[in-house]
């Protein structure tokens, strides 16, 4: 009778550790990464203004914000885009962030 509940409560806590907060990223470090790459470029000139969006995931459980270009913009009233940064973030697969970050006129 106990062994039903036992491999039900090692299949659950199996099932909660392989949960890893990860985020897009052209390289990862398996215990702390923090680095910025580029996104896009316009031929558009001038930037002047720059705003930023962000993202964050815990334990790749949970998962919350707004990280678009649109929302970047938006923040600083950018109507003509220049370039596009990322900055991306993550400690122990524990939490994770994702930046935009939005540079333009």
């Amino acid at each position: 009778m106990k062994r039903p509940f036992v491999s039900l409560g090692v299949a659950c806590a199996a099932l909660l550790m392989t949960s890893c907060a990860q985020v897009k990223s052209p390289l990862t470090g398996f215990i702390y990464t923090d680095l910025k790459a580029p996104m896009a470029v316009t031929d558009n000139t001038g930037s002047s203004k720059v705003g930023t969006s962000e993202a964050q995931s815990i334990l790749g459980i949970l998962a919350t914000g707004d990280a678009s270009i649109e929302s970047a913009a938006k923040s600083a009233g950018i109507t003509k885009i220049h370039h596009v940064d990322e900055h991306v973030s993550g400690i122990l697969g524990i939490i994770a962030k994702y930046k935009v970050v939005v540079y333009g006129e």
